[in-house]
């Protein structure tokens, strides 16, 4: 799959951002994430008074001089965070349209070099069937990272996808560590919202990206045509369906797509999850700077 979004230029413009955790995390020591509890960082954050058993080394010597008590240095800790990213590998993705498999891969490298770049660690899972497949391990620092996005962009899209059972299956999430984003078009029969609910137990802060191209926002059809569903397995198959596309039609499917977006967003809100729908015709740049900043997750 020849992707023409990934270049110099693309990485280079994704240097002054920075992808922004809205909870304090466990995470990894090493990271540039600040988070409200006290470290080691040479940063000054406050004073508390001395209590037995504290280092006296971290005793500020200037204030006993001024107020005969003993005073303790307080400083900032910062946290490395483990991003995790789940590209929806299934056929509507892209088999009939590799415009949209490209934007999705895109997507998925933009976050993941604002990951590696900031010093976070990265993973990709790679969901196909029921599976969460794990090709490239944890990524840590750019080299790895490139050499992981040159695989992904011969990527194929093809088959199904259940989220729920993947997502759900998937032992080595991590706790309360960090980022987990979703990639998909979400149009399965899967329980995602059981993978949903899965992440937020684990105290992941879940990002919900939903990608369509601008057929499947506003399709353009009319007359009688025959719906071939790209996951179908063969043509007799019950998801295949001959139509009569009239205006009427067209304006149910349209205020059901807008009741489907309208239940997403419903449920990441009550799970404190975040959720965007994006058109793959938007330039990716525009995601990022403007989407993604309305939500929280890009400082």
């Amino acid at each position: 799959m020849k992707n023409s979004y990934l270049n110099d230029g693309f990485f280079g413009r994704l240097e002054t951002l920075a992808l922004n955790m809205k909870a304090d995390l466990r995470g990894f020591f090493g990271g540039k994430h600040l988070v409200r509890t006290y470290g080691q960082t040479v940063e000054f954050a406050d004073y508390r008074e001395y209590m037995l058993g504290d280092d006296i080394r971290r005793i500020d010597w200037n204030l006993y001089s001024r107020f005969e008590k003993f005073f303790l240095k307080l400083f900032t800790d910062e946290r490395q965070m483990h991003v995790q990213i789940f590209l929806d590998c299934s056929a509507s993705m892209g088999k009939e349209d590799p415009k949209k498999s490209n934007y999705a891969v895109a997507v998925a490298a933009a976050l993941g070099f604002l990951s590696v770049h900031n010093m976070d660690k990265l993973s990709f899972k790679l969901v196909k069937g029921d599976k969460a497949e794990d090709p490239f391990g944890t990524i840590v620092g750019k080299t790895s990272f490139f050499r992981a996005i040159s695989e992904l962009e011969n990527l194929e899209f093809t088959g199904e996808s259940d989220i729920g059972k993947a997502i759900t299956g998937c032992h080595n999430t991590g706790s309360n560590d960090g980022l987990t984003v979703i990639i998909s078009d979400f149009f399965t029969n899967s329980d995602w919202k059981k993978a949903v609910d899965y992440l937020v137990y684990k105290k992941r802060q879940v990002l919900l990206i939903q990608l369509m191209t601008p057929d499947e926002i506003e399709p353009i059809y009319n007359g009688r045509l025959n719906l071939i569903d790209s996951e179908a397995e063969a043509l007799e198959d019950p998801k295949n369906m001959k139509l009569r596309i009239t205006r009427s039609l067209q304006l149910a499917y349209q205020e059901a797509l807008a009741d489907f977006k309208a239940d997403m967003k419903s449920f990441c809100v009550s799970r404190g999850a975040e959720f965007i729908s994006i058109d793959t015709d938007k330039k990716i740049e525009k995601m990022l700077f403007g989407e993604l900043l309305k939500v929280g997750i890009m400082a």
